[in-house]
């Protein structure tokens, strides 16, 4: 049975272009707005939805917090496609319990990543590759320094001494191997890792305010290292996420 993809968008240019875009990869349903997609989402089970960020009446954040407050659809795996310039709409879709956020323009085949990651993989989430960078961490009136271990599209883990408790939110500043722009987004603690003889202690951490051209520097870095790892005699694939 092909797997159902509810498109959520008041422009009928964008539902039909992502449909589009969508159609291989499983049985498109599509909805004009936040209220429809609610009905169509609770009468046909999607196995993801995909919704845009503004719309006239129910907002894509708002339907994603309505669909994660239903018991029969919280699982479902919701993507939120933000605006240009969108630190803040991004930062307003992971609170409202967005599994993933893409940015405009959406290409066809990021749009396609995106949608397959959840899916097809038998853990749902967002792939990770390996970093080792530093990082540092601005915590209300303090900074400290941490190391990043692997990082994601949506967050990172760094190994860091200091007792980050889950939910706490933090200032962000690193860099990309081979990039000599520092990304600065704000995160907040998912887990925590204590220490341990073979560990050292860390946090998992999930990005909030994120801008565009942050997003896409980690998009090509995340994609370029996952491509590499799927060649033959390349690094062995990535750990799911937590």
């Amino acid at each position: 049975m092909k797997r159902k993809i509810l498109i959520v968008d008041d422009a009928p240019m964008f539902r039909e272009l992502e449909s589009l875009f969508l159609a291989r990869s499983g049985r498109v349903l599509t909805a004009a707005s936040g209220g429809e997609a609610l009905e169509i989402a609770r009468r046909e089970l999607p196995d993801v939805v995909v919704t845009d960020y503004a719309m006239p009446g129910m907002s894509g954040v708002v339907l994603c917090r309505e669909i994660k407050a239903d018991p029969t659809l919280r699982r479902t795996p919701v993507i939120v496609v933000a605006g240009r310039d969108a630190a803040e709409e991004h930062e307003r879709a992971v609170r409202a319990g967005a599994d993933d956020v893409i940015e405009k323009p959406v290409s066809r085949l990021m749009l396609i990543q995106a949608v397959n990651r959840f899916l097809r993989l038998a853990v749902r989430g967002l792939v990770r590759v390996p970093i080792d960078t530093d990082v540092r961490l601005g915590l209300r009136d303090c900074e400290i320094w941490g190391r990043a271990q692997n990082i994601s599209r949506g967050g990172m883990f760094v190994e860091a001494e200091f007792k980050l408790e889950p939910e706490t939110e933090i200032e962000l500043e690193f860099q990309l191997p081979d990039l000599s722009i520092a990304l600065s987004p704000t995160a907040k603690v998912v887990w925590r890792r204590a220490e341990s003889s073979t560990t050292r202690p860390g946090a998992g951490l999930r990005f909030l305010k994120l801008d565009r051209l942050s997003a896409q520097r980690l998009e090509d870095y995340v994609y370029e290292r996952t491509v590499s790892s799927l060649e033959p005699d390349g690094p062995s694939a990535p750990t799911p996420p937590r």
